[in-house]
């Protein structure tokens, strides 16, 4: 069973039937308890960092994302669950993250339409489980106005253009994290999904 994190942003739902969708069995999970009983925990978003980290830290589920990390969980990070997964915020201030990699997120400075909306290529720069069956340069749907910054380039697993290459994806042992959205993507992220769903 997957734990789908609910921290009170973010298209659960959509993520929740993108898995049913592909015959994997997810649970919208809003406490800690829940998500420790997890074999896999998904954590997506859509909206503003300062809020999601703050919901995150009180009710518990801060230490409920470590903890699976830690103990070795298939752990999925979409959209602003990527970012989140950061040391680092420039988001409306400067906030922390959860501190999993190391690096920032910041705002696409190129000179661009703002937010990055729609289809976009994904460049898989390593192989990874979840790129069974996914051809490298396939277009995934983005909806976002920021991207992470790693500080280690081995931590990232695609790239995306938008005025200029970003870590559209990122992955060390057993986290990976996109910030494109799978459950938004058609066919070819319905497999992302059904990839991870089999780990």
């Amino acid at each position: 069973m997957i734990a789908i994190i609910d921290y009170g942003m973010g298209n659960l739902r959509s993520v929740q039937k993108g898995f049913e969708k592909v015959g994997v069995d997810a649970v919208i999970a809003d406490e800690p308890a829940a998500v420790a009983r997890a074999q896999g925990v998904v954590l997506p978003g859509v909206g503003a960092f300062v809020d999601a980290i703050g919901h995150l830290r009180e009710s518990g589920l801060d230490r409920a994302v470590l903890d699976a990390i830690a103990g070795g969980k298939p752990f999925l990070g979409i959209c602003l669950g990527l970012q989140l997964l950061f040391e680092k915020s420039y988001e409306d201030g400067e906030h922390t993250g959860l501190g999993v990699f190391a690096g920032t997120v910041e705002r696409i400075s190129a000179d661009v339409k703002i937010p990055h909306m729609g289809w976009n290529q994904v460049k898989q720069v390593r192989e990874s489980p979840l790129f069974h069956n996914v051809p490298d340069g396939a277009d995934f749907y983005f909806v976002h106005s920021y991207v992470a910054k790693p500080a280690d380039a081995s931590v990232i697993l695609a790239t995306t253009d938008y005025g200029g290459d970003f870590a559209s994806g990122v992955a060390r042992d057993n986290v990976w994290a996109f910030q494109f959205h799978p459950e938004k993507s058609g066919l070819i992220g319905l497999q992302i999904l059904r990839n991870f769903g089999a780990l």
